[in-house]
């Protein structure tokens, strides 16, 4: 029964993506490995309740040594762990960003999601940490890109308080003229400047995404005419 909830649960999965998955991709897919996601949020290879250790058995826990830059380091980590789970205690260790890291177990790269015990790691297993440049290049382009977006999205929140301001000192001009009275021309000159240079400040921004359509509707608001 749990295998067939299983394969339902990965399903649903496949008919949420917004990747159209022939039938026959599917059935493959479903003849390998699942996939589980572990309270911590990582995603790891999800194990056959066939194959477990009766409930309520305790986990062994498995000295590893893992060398790095030639320094052997001694892990005690739980054998059902995964290399990911490996790769954040040694970033402890190393300083490296577990993102950053390559894990060899027998001269072979180990998936993040596998685990320890399942891909043959046991008690005394030496393993070979690397730094990986190409992760590490791309975790910092797209760290770059966040911190970018980020100061994006608060420069238009900041340009648009300004811009309400402005605005409710429009409505309170149209407010006059409608009630018949008059407005001093300048005032109206000196407004109009300065919701425009408001709205250059905002052409300014470089944005992608969410914070371009932020921009793009702040644009839109005020730049159309009365």
């Amino acid at each position: 029964m749990m295998r067939a909830k299983g394969k339902a649960t990965f399903l649903d999965a496949m008919k949420e993506t917004t990747s159209p998955v022939s039938p026959a991709a599917a059935k493959e897919a479903l003849k390998e490995d699942e996939w589980e996601v572990r309270p911590g949020g990582m995603l790891v290879q999800k194990r056959d309740p066939d194959s477990d250790a009766p409930a309520g058995a305790p986990v062994p826990t498995v000295r590893l040594k893992v060398k790095f830059n030639g320094v052997s380091h001694e892990i005690y980590i739980n054998s059902q762990a995964s290399f990911g789970e490996l790769k954040k205690m040694m970033s402890e260790k190393t300083g490296l960003h577990h993102e950053d890291q390559k894990v060899l177990y027998k001269g072979k790269e180990m998936d993040s999601k596998a685990f320890l015990d399942m891909s043959g790691v046991k008690d005394r297993s030496k393993l070979v940490l690397l730094e990986d440049p190409d992760a590490q290049a791309k975790r910092l382009i797209e760290q770059r890109r966040a911190d970018k977006a980020h100061r994006a999205s608060k420069s238009v929140s900041r340009i648009s308080l300004d811009v309400d301001k402005l605005a409710t000192k429009v409505s309170a001009l149209e407010a006059i003229v409608r009630k018949g009275g008059k407005v001093v021309e300048a005032d109206v000159v000196a407004l109009t400047e300065a919701l425009m240079t408001e709205l250059v400040k905002l052409d300014a921004i470089a944005a992608d995404g969410e914070v371009k359509a932020q921009r793009r509707l702040q644009v839109s608001t005020h730049a159309r005419p009365n």
